[in-house]
């Protein structure tokens, strides 16, 4: 009897800390803790309801992903209405830019609240800003729109959208240096090859040539990341004639 008595308590200490997190980040009461529970599942738990279905926050980060964009979307339509549909597609992509929701997420340090079976510190970068979406699902389901709206505006649009400043952010380093080529008519070629080296996690490398001359060089956990990074490199070193393309 005493051990389940412990148990009890364990569990009832438990979520009132976890409401008092959620309650503290969302910056109101919510109504259901199941849903915010559910955006900090991990699939590795393996938890499954009645019916058999997955329990983890994947889904409620495809419903925070939509939210977000219907969101920033109106708030742009609202606040720059000489945008155009290609204009405003930009400017929401770079609101919420994978970087960016992941500093988002990074800064409510919504890992701490994660229930999963793997090691936080195995866990790439992507994993706060799909906690970030999740979290905005959370709060679709549990309140309503307004509330996620509400949400989005305090912790997203207020502190981080200028619109200035976004006109001049870029999005993907290498997109704009391979259109930039495109239109100056220069070949570019990404070699990218293994390169774990002394490092316990698995590295690559990458060549970044233009014109069959290697411009820049990087190196990181993944070839899309060795790929930006060098990248990002190569258009500082044509940073001139690219700002007079775009």
């Amino acid at each position: 009897m005493k051990n389940i008595r412990n148990i009890l308590n364990s569990r009832s200490k438990n979520d009132g800390n976890f409401f008092v997190f959620i309650h503290k980040t969302l910056g109101f009461k919510p109504k259901s803790l199941k849903f915010y529970k559910t955006a900090f599942t991990h699939r590795s738990m393996n938890i499954k309801d009645s019916q058999g279905n997955t329990i983890n926050y994947e889904r409620l980060e495809f419903l925070g992903d939509a939210m977000l964009g219907a969101v920033i979307a109106s708030h742009l339509y609202v606040e720059v209405p000489s945008g155009d549909e290609g204009y405003l597609t930009k400017m929401r992509s770079k609101i919420v830019s994978r970087e960016h929701l992941n500093e988002l997420g990074r800064d409510l340090n919504l890992i701490s609240l994660v229930e999963s079976k793997i090691p936080k510190g195995q866990f790439g970068d992507n994993i706060h800003g799909n906690l970030f979406e999740a979290l905005v699902g959370a709060i679709f389901l549990d309140k309503g729109y307004k509330y996620c709206e509400k949400f989005i505006y305090k912790k997203v649009i207020i502190p981080y959208v200028d619109i200035e400043k976004l006109e001049g952010k870029v999005i993907s380093y290498k997109s704009l240096l391979i259109e930039w080529c495109q239109k100056e008519k220069k070949t570019f070629d990404y070699h990218v090859y293994e390169d774990t080296g002394n490092d316990d996690i698995r590295h690559f490398s990458v060549k970044l040539s233009i014109d069959d001359k290697v411009v820049a060089k990087a190196r990181a956990t993944s070839k899309k990341k060795a790929e930006e990074k060098a990248s990002k490199r190569a258009f500082f070193v044509f940073q001139k004639q690219i700002s007079r393309e775009f």
